[in-house]
């Protein structure tokens, strides 16, 4: 299974944090870094959530987390502590604390001592990899708005050709979750959406419609906290210190998505598909399509509008003009949940929160 190297963009989330563990512990993944954007919770929160996920989750300390865009690229910034609390990891127990100085160690910085940010971070990391082409391309994958990717695309277009595939959560078709029309992550910065969908990059979206496939039931709760339970049994207590951690997550998560969604069965991981997607893209089927941002819709504003009956006109490119996205369709949900809990258990061996 050949190795791929990958940028993951977050605003943590609790689905982004289950991100991150699928990023350290596929096998076949190899994480350069992690930028963080404004999202879910405020860009200082994203970012530092970022840090505790890594440590948590026994990061190698040569991945380091950089801060990026505060606000979209002409919205104004917005939250959803409805869904993931005040700071985006509502709930959350046993993860180390935001002012630990082992969690701020994970910060990117220069030799001064200065934060490097996301864009410098992104870009140094995607040309050190390609080596002019004696090395590896890079997926860049986003799970929150797409601020950093969209300011990445402006200004590096020499290093396009260096990304091997665009891959997002977000949006999704004829179905919205934080508006009528919309998916929060593209709602948060449509503008930004649109750009990456134009820039000439083999680009996949995880719409909503798969995400919600994906969900956490009882019976996998219950794997997640002891692997082997069975399933008429009991919810079990957490086997380790890590597996509380997660369950403390994926409970908080399933509360919101209750009271907001509706959604009686558990939570849906959205953001972990992206890297099971790169990991093994023989669980998804997916069409393509041509897919734009609504940008200026009283009713629609960020809805992905995806040309399900090709009425556009489009050549066989990425980007303008083309048949720019692979649309995720449907997601082995079992298959799914077999990646994740494998990669819970190699991230037990090595936590320290087991320590």
């Amino acid at each position: 299974m050949a190795t791929k190297y990958i940028w993951l963009d977050v605003d943590p989330g609790h689905d982004d944090a289950t991100a991150l563990l699928l990023a350290l512990h596929c096998p076949n993944i190899h994480l350069l870094g992690v930028s963080t954007t404004h999202g879910n919770a405020p860009s200082d929160c994203t970012a530092v959530n970022a840090a505790r996920c890594l440590l948590a989750f026994g990061a190698k300390r040569d991945i380091r987390v950089y801060p990026g865009a505060e606000k979209p690229l002409l919205r104004p910034a917005k939250h959803d502590p409805e869904i993931h609390g005040l700071d985006g990891l509502g709930g959350v127990e046993g993860l180390p604390a935001p002012d630990s100085p082992d969690v701020l160690s994970w910060f990117a910085t220069d030799g001064d001592g200065a934060t490097i940010r996301a864009l410098e971070g992104m870009a140094k990391a995607i040309k050190d990899a390609w080596n002019k082409g004696a090395g590896q391309k890079v997926t860049v994958i986003s799970t929150g708005p797409m601020t950093n990717i969209a300011i990445f695309v402006a200004a590096y277009p020499n290093l396009l050709d260096a990304v091997e595939e665009f891959v997002f959560m977000g949006g999704g078709v004829g179905l919205g979750n934080r508006s009528a029309a919309a998916e929060y992550n593209i709602m948060c910065d449509p503008h930004a959406a649109q750009i990456v969908l134009d820039a000439p990059v083999k680009t996949t979206m995880i719409p909503i419609n798969v995400s919600h496939m994906a969900i956490v039931t009882d019976a996998i709760h219950k794997q997640l906290l002891c692997p082997g339970t069975p399933l008429e049994a009991e919810t079990p207590q957490a086997a380790t210190n890590l597996r509380h951690t997660l369950s403390t997550l994926i409970s908080f998560f399933a509360d919101a998505y209750k009271s907001t969604f509706g959604f009686n069965d558990g939570p849906p991981l959205h953001d972990a598909l992206t890297i099971a997607y790169v990991s093994q893209p023989e669980l998804f089927k997916t069409i393509r399509k041509r897919v734009d941002v609504e940008l200026t819709g009283t009713h629609t504003m960020g809805e992905t509008v995806v040309d399900i009956w090709n009425y556009q006109s489009c050549n066989d490119s990425w980007g303008t003009g083309g048949k720019n996205c692979l649309v995720a369709q449907s997601v082995d949900v079992d298959g799914f949940f077999d990646l994740l809990l494998a990669s819970v258990s190699r991230c037990d061996k090595v936590s320290p929160l087991n320590s």
